[in-house]
């Protein structure tokens, strides 16, 4: 396998909470076998790349793959436009990252799945494929999607990684927005660094339903979501870069006062989505984009849902242990 290194090329990029097109200059790497070659085309300098000359849909070669997730491990966001998938193929993919997740909703006993248990469905179409009407019980629950958040940190075992496919999308508004953790972490006073340090934050997803009035969880859901513990702070295995690990899923933190864990939670929030480490995409018609939850948080943006289609579907990858564990902090179940 060859490294080249193409010319450097300015971009405009339609940057969303930047407030207008940014221009961002770079080198675009480029990594070829034979005459395949995989581009990455960075968005900033270290967050957010778009990836052209693959092909996700059928089987990768050991080192296409390779290339994606050298990729992934340092822009933690990755743009595949036109990738042409079934759900079968979308979920082959995304077994070359680890074992899949299976979607909360099969939790409830009642609800109707309208995709495989492995997909997460995050549109607003029925299992008849109709747009949810107001008071659905999966359109407010969905609803949870526009607090930021990271994928699946109220599970013991949480989200390595999600890949979210677009289907069909509304003509207007729906961007998705991702805030770099990493960035965000290097940029916390050296006192904030030492007061958050072996912090241990309980999530439920619960908690973050609460905070838009939803409650309408069973007795099945009530016991499966009980709140986990998560690392506040965690080194990511693959870079040994260190993140923050928050979400609106985090509630109360071990061995502090519920108010001022609350005061905390929404301090490092709001200096992690600030607009320098946010990158927001506009979805086009077959993009793929995955994200890693171990470093990322994303929202969800508002659109008319209930006159457009949005047909979204992401698989999700499960990590290697839970954060505790993998931060080497004993901590019990409560």
């Amino acid at each position: 396998m060859k490294v080249s290194t193409a010319g450097t090329p300015s971009r405009h990029l339609q940057a969303g909470p930047f407030g207008g097109p940014i221009t961002v200059k770079h080198r675009i790497g480029r990594i070829q076998e034979d005459s395949v070659a995989i581009t990455v085309q960075p968005i900033t300098p270290d967050f957010a790349a778009e990836v052209g000359d693959v092909v996700l849909g059928q089987p990768l070669a050991a080192d296409d793959l390779a290339a994606v997730r050298a990729a992934f491990t340092k822009y933690a966001v990755l743009v595949f436009p036109d990738q042409e998938f079934t759900d079968e193929s979308q979920l082959d993919f995304a077994r070359n990252f680890g074992p899949l997740e299976t979607t909360v909703f099969k939790a409830r006993k009642d609800h109707k799945l309208r995709l495989h248990e492995n997909m997460a469905d995050v549109g607003n179409l029925d299992a008849e494929n109709r747009i949810l009407e107001t008071n659905d019980r999966q359109r407010l629950y969905n609803l949870g999607n526009r607090l930021w958040h990271t994928d699946s940190s109220f599970k013991r075992l949480p989200a390595y990684c999600s890949m979210l496919h677009a289907r069909s999308i509304p003509p207007i508004g729906g961007q998705t927005e991702f805030a770099d953790m990493r960035a965000a972490y290097d940029a916390l006073p050296e006192a904030t660094k030492r007061r958050i340090a072996g912090l241990v934050a309980e999530h439920s997803i619960m908690t973050s339903r609460a905070k838009l009035g939803f409650a309408d969880f069973d007795e099945t859901e009530r016991e499966e979501f009980k709140p986990v513990p998560q690392v506040l702070v965690r080194r990511l295995q693959d870079s040994g870069r260190m993140s923050l690990y928050i979400a609106s899923h985090a509630g109360a933190i071990r061995g502090m006062a519920d108010a001022e864990a609350r005061q905390l939670l929404d301090e490092l929030t709001a200096h992690a989505t600030q607009r320098q480490f946010v990158y927001s995409h506009r979805w086009r018609v077959r993009d793929l984009v995955i994200w890693d939850d171990r470093c990322t948080m994303h929202r969800g943006m508002e659109f008319d849902d209930q006159r457009w289609a949005r047909d979204m579907r992401r698989a999700t990858v499960s990590d290697v242990a839970p954060t505790c564990e993998q931060m080497g902090l004993a901590v019990a179940a409560e």
